[in-house]
């Protein structure tokens, strides 16, 4: 009895096919909906992987932007570290240009300039050369102007305090005496 009953309840379970129509309509059906599934799931799957290109673009610019700013952020740090030292070299300028009558004590004061100098200058600090070149503003600060034949009209004639580059950029312009003509 419990093997008919199952049998029965698997015979209408089954749809019944009938004629030979339905069943040919069928497989057609089940193909144009694999087929609209398919394209559907290619469709979404290029969005996604076009969705991933992108993020992946933006994050390598983001992390390609912080970078920059990051090095950028060091950079100017190490130039204000520089800068408030400028001060300190131009001491020893001053203090190294002054006769000394004791010759060691000058010796080490030269070389104590010297090692501050070269790390100052391995950190990026490269002073500008400005005796004898055409003023420019952008370089130089004219504190003073000598009227004079000897050189061409405005040019650089003395440097009183020796103006620096940073890593290429500006950090201090020199001071400096500029020729006019009379």
């Amino acid at each position: 009895m419990g093997k008919d009953k199952q049998s029965t309840e698997s015979a209408e379970a089954a749809p019944e096919t009938g004629t030979g129509l339905v069943e040919a309509a069928e497989p057609a059906a089940l193909l144009a909906a694999i087929t609209a599934e398919r394209d559907q799931l290619a469709k979404e799957k290029a969005e996604l992987y076009d969705q991933f290109l992108r993020r992946s673009a933006e994050f390598e610019n983001l992390r390609r932007r912080t970078q920059r700013e990051r090095s950028e952020i060091l950079e100017l740090a190490g130039m204000e570290a520089v800068r408030e030292l400028l001060p300190v070299l131009d001491d020893f300028e001053r203090a190294l240009k002054s006769p000394s009558s004791d010759k060691e004590y000058a010796k080490g004061m030269e070389m104590i300039y010297g090692r501050l100098f070269n790390a100052l200058r391995q950190a990026g600090l490269e002073p500008l050369v400005v005796e004898g070149q055409k003023f420019d503003p952008n370089l130089h600060h004219a504190v003073e102007t000598v009227a004079t034949g000897d050189v061409e009209d405005h040019t650089v004639v003395q440097e009183l305090q020796r103006g620096y580059n940073f890593k290429g950029r500006l950090l201090r312009p020199a001071m400096v005496k500029v020729a006019v003509q009379p």
